[in-house]
């Protein structure tokens, strides 16, 4: 009985191990991605001033809030159906891809592209760093986790802006990019050798149409509050434009999941309340970077 009792105390402390090292892994992959919302703020002059393109400055942070947000419906899906783990991976190589095409950047539209493809990145990481603790950690110990991964995005809105600056001052703005790589490198280590494979067996069908609409009804709504009372007027005829695209399109959206076999986000999820009154990864990353982003645009020195 004794031996039983010890045996099962080692399991249990083997086990707890092994999730604090997949909390470790998932935590630094969230604090780089969460990072690349903020950091960039206070290397914005510096950049147009290397760069060129004042005009399209904001775009630099618009199109990493953008990809992110429109993104984490579909990596969500995905990793339930064929793998949290390998699509983690995939989003974390992807989003290290682009922080080292951003740092290596020639010109302001390739800047902003290549934060596009971070963003992507990016998306898959908020939601599936989610999703991987709640695999691995009993649901009553899940909102302590979970309240940590909130703290992420609430640090990373106040040091990002500052570790922008260190690097701008000491280094270079590209370091802001470059930095991922070694932590990235690191976290994709930690869950390559902790974390163990999961997917749903079987044929799937990817609910293609769904993920498209919502993806068009998503970027208009973020570009309309982007760019509405700051590059463009709110009574303008393009803003008034994305008002209606994303109001066709979030309809066509719901009409669709209605009748799709594996739909890209379940409707009945809004009935329950605690999905609805629970903020999502992509709300906590935007509003962590529209927190920085400049409502003026700096002046070329």
């Amino acid at each position: 009985m004794a031996l039983e009792q010890t045996q099962s105390g080692l399991a249990q402390t083997a086990d707890q191990r092994r999730v604090w090292v997949i909390f470790s892994g998932l935590m630094l992959a969230l604090l780089i991605a969460s990072l690349d919302q903020t950091i960039v703020a206070t290397a914005l002059p510096t950049v147009v001033s290397d760069l060129g393109g004042l005009s399209q400055l904001s775009w630099v942070v618009t199109a990493y809030l953008l990809t992110s947000t429109v993104s984490t419906p579909l990596w969500g899906k995905l990793g339930d159906l064929y793998g949290r783990k390998r699509l983690f991976q995939a989003a974390i190589v992807l989003f290290l891809l682009g922080s080292a095409l951003c740092g290596l950047s020639q010109n302001l539209a390739e800047l902003i592209l290549f934060r596009g493809l971070q963003g992507l990145g990016g998306g898959g990481i908020f939601v599936l760093s989610q999703a991987i603790i709640a695999d691995v950690v009993p649901p009553r110990q899940l909102g302590r986790y979970q309240g940590v991964f909130g703290a992420v995005f609430g640090v990373s809105s106040v040091a990002g802006p500052l570790l922008g600056g260190f690097f701008v001052e000491t280094l270079s703005w590209r370091w802001i990019f470059y930095i991922n790589l070694p932590l990235g490198a690191a976290a994709l280590l930690v869950l390559a050798l902790a974390l163990a494979a999961s997917g749903e067996p079987g044929q799937h069908r990817i609910d293609y149409l769904g993920t498209v609409l919502l993806t068009v009804a998503a970027s208009s709504l973020i570009l309309l509050t982007s760019l509405g009372g700051s590059i463009a007027p709110w009574g303008s005829a393009p803003i008034i434009l994305l008002a209606i695209v994303a109001s066709v399109f979030t309809l066509g959206f719901v009409l669709v999941e209605q009748r799709a076999v594996e739909p890209v986000l379940p409707l009945p999820l809004f009935r329950n309340a605690v999905f609805s009154s629970r903020p999502s990864p992509a709300d906590s990353s935007s509003a962590a970077g529209g927190a920085t982003k400049p409502s003026r645009l700096p002046a070329q020195p």
